[in-house]
């Protein structure tokens, strides 16, 4: 092997999972942080692979990288603790500046990667390969692209469209309109979506596919309330037959639990994930008491939207039933199982013999450094296995087909389809799989209703995934959730319901995240979101 081949394959080791925290303004500015130049650089099939493998390192994980899933604690699903993951819990209590690092890291990732496919279709025509899989590789360099400029406009608002790498005396962009940006990611992904392929063997099972795309367009059909756009990309889904709810077919009441387990992990219900994005689970959600540590916290809130088994709400059994339903919320095994798929509860045993104890218990006592910080713990991708190593290797699922079936259904309700067959088959598929009963229209009889009902089950199914903090923001509810008193869980004992802080959140700034300080300092046209 000789001297320049080593070399090369330590830089691409480097670039691929080590890089991401090198400052945006390199990333932006400068070619190679290591200085090999591109005749160097862009020779064979595998520099290709490997600088397309750079781009892909962006995506997020679940408890690990950029941790969506503590994206939870910027809603009222959750409360965040512990600093070092990322202050998300100051954000909640409006106390975010321009230099809060959670924006600070997301913003230089998802622009580094941004550059690293400008450059990949900037010189990946050198290579010499197969020229239809250098076709394949432009595509999924695109759509990652999209998908980084997607996640920005989502948080940002206005951002700089980049379609191509900076020269080092370019670096003073201004904010393109979100519009734009927009319109720019959805040709993107529509485009790629037509032309990648639907799967892949599985040594390339984590690549980007047709279906991928069509999912990100749901999304982005729903954030701008283009319910045509996020119809008609959830039905693309829908019609390939490719995906499907995982189920457990000799025990279905365990289906929805094995999905975040080792047991469900390799499931056809999984579209956009990452490999092993849920390593850091057993360090972020796991109660103490059985060799956890805690930092994302279920709220009341969360608890309380399970409907019981019948597919009544709590609140609608009147007060003496929801006192009962607060103190003991699995009382009877009487709720949608889903609850205890994703939630430890107060008293709940471990195994079957650790009883978890938030009010008495000196090791998971409530408040204490790595406990709960509400009496309830995060369950999803908590699998015993990882228990005496307390690391893992599952994946987390971004995207899954259970969200496209909901947002089919919430498109087709705002869309005044909300009596179609289709739009109840696709919620009834989700609440069939968790054991729930079907829905019709004689109860949810009007668009009004219907609308609660979806997002009430999207909750309910996609709890602590990162998807809700978008919801609250699209569906206008923000500022009433985010504000005020949050409680925990209520001593079984007392009575007594745990208040867990103060929030307060004003939609006329943390609607918005803050443009990193390092940004506006060096661009004098880089312009701050408000009140920031």
């Amino acid at each position: 092997m000789n001297t320049i081949y080593k070399m090369r394959i330590l830089i691409y080791s480097l670039v691929a999972v080590g890089m991401l925290q090198v400052s945006c303004e390199k990333f932006l500015t400068i070619d190679s942080p290591t200085g090999v130049s591109d005749d160097k650089w862009w020779n064979t099939e595998t520099d290709a692979y490997n600088a397309l493998s750079s781009i892909y390192a962006g995506i997020p994980g679940g408890s690990s990288g950029r941790n969506i899933m503590y994206y939870s604690g910027l809603t009222d699903e959750a409360v965040q603790r512990g600093e070092f993951k990322g202050d998300y819990d100051g954000f909640t209590r409006g106390l975010a500046t321009s230099r809060w690092g959670v924006s600070q890291s997301l913003w230089q990732d998802d622009y580094t990667c941004i550059r690293r496919a400008n450059r990949f279709l900037e010189n990946v025509d050198k290579v010499f390969a197969d020229a239809g899989l250098k076709e394949r590789m432009k595509l999924e360099a695109r759509a990652l692209r999209a998908y980084y400029h997607m996640e920005l406009m989502m948080l940002y608002g206005d951002i700089p469209l980049l379609t191509a790498s900076l020269k080092p005396e370019e670096n003073n962009q201004s904010r393109t309109p979100q519009d734009q940006v927009y319109d720019f990611v959805a040709e993107e992904l529509k485009q790629c979506a037509e032309l990648l392929p639907s799967t892949y063997t599985n040594a390339d099972r984590t690549r980007i596919t047709s279906g991928i795309c069509w999912a990100l367009l749901s999304r982005l059909g729903l954030y701008k309330k283009d319910y045509e756009l996020a119809k008609m990309a959830s039905k693309k889904i829908i019609d390939s037959k490719v995906y499907k709810l995982w189920q457990n077919t000799a025990n279905m009441q365990a289906s929805y639990s094995e999905l975040f387990s080792y047991t469900g992990e390799l499931n056809n219900e999984r579209i956009f994930f990452k490999e092993q994005g849920a390593s850091n689970a057993w360090t972020s959600f796991a109660p103490y008491g059985i060799g956890g540590e805690t930092y994302l916290s279920p709220t009341n809130r969360v608890v309380d939207n399970y409907e019981t088994k019948q597919g009544k709400t709590i609140y609608e059994l009147g007060p003496d039933s929801l006192a009962i339903y607060r103190k003991d919320p699995n009382h009877l095994n009487r709720r949608d199982p889903r609850l205890s798929a994703s939630v430890f509860v107060p008293n709940e045993k471990f195994l079957g013999q650790y009883t978890l104890d938030p009010f008495y218990s000196p090791a998971d006592k409530i408040g204490l450094t790595k406990s709960t910080a509400t009496g309830y713990w995060i369950k999803k991708y908590i699998d015993a296995r990882d228990q005496q190593k307390k690391s893992g290797e599952l994946d987390f699922m971004i995207i899954r087909y259970a969200e496209i079936l909901l947002t089919y259904a919430e498109a087709k309700i705002e869309l005044n389809e909300w009596n179609d067959a289709e739009t109840l088959d696709a919620i009834n598929q989700v609440r069939t799989r968790a054991t729930m009963p079907a829905v019709t229209t004689m109860v949810y009889n009007s668009q009004e209703r219907m609308r609660t009902l979806v997002r009430r089950e999207r909750q309910a199914e996609l709890a602590f995934e990162g998807g809700r903090y978008f919801d609250i923001r699209r569906w206008g509810i923000d500022t009433d959730v985010m504000n005020g008193q949050v409680y925990g869980a209520t001593n079984p004992t007392t009575g007594e319901i745990v208040q867990v802080q103060m929030r307060k959140y004003n939609r006329n700034r943390e609607y918005l995240w803050p443009i990193p300080e390092t940004e506006t300092s060096t661009n004098p046209n880089m312009v701050q979101n408000p009140n920031y």
